[in-house]
């Protein structure tokens, strides 16, 4: 594992251990953005995920997901963080789940779209 990675953070620690030993190559490059310090990992907003989002997609953010914009998609939304907004705006007609989660649902990594 990289020294990159915030080392006070057990569950960020934990969730890239599990990404690493996943054998889909998806799941290691969402590994390799959250081993990037914080300040280096993607910042999403929802506005983004709107725009590039297909209607029942799941997404996948390795970083965390803003609420500036809206969402008018039913879009499943994995991310390691989020903000209560951006949260909020997923969950009215999606779903908002952590990757951990996803990951444990689909370890394949199958019909997954990473968004930086």
């Amino acid at each position: 594992m990289s020294k990159k990675a915030d080392p006070t953070n057990p569950v960020l620690l934990e969730t890239i251990e599990l990404l690493n030993r996943q054998e889909a190559p998806i799941w290691n490059d969402i590994a390799e953005n959250l081993e990037k310090v914080n300040r280096r990992r993607p910042e999403v907003n929802v506005s983004d995920i709107e725009r590039v989002a297909e209607e029942g997609e799941t997404v996948v953010v390795p970083g965390k997901v803003l609420g500036s914009g809206r969402l008018t998609k039913e879009v499943n939304v994995a991310a390691f963080k989020a903000s209560s907004g951006a949260r909020q705006k997923i969950e009215e007609d999606g779903q908002f789940m952590f990757i951990r989660d996803l990951v444990d649902e689909n370890p394949e990594g199958t019909d997954v779209k990473v968004v930086k």
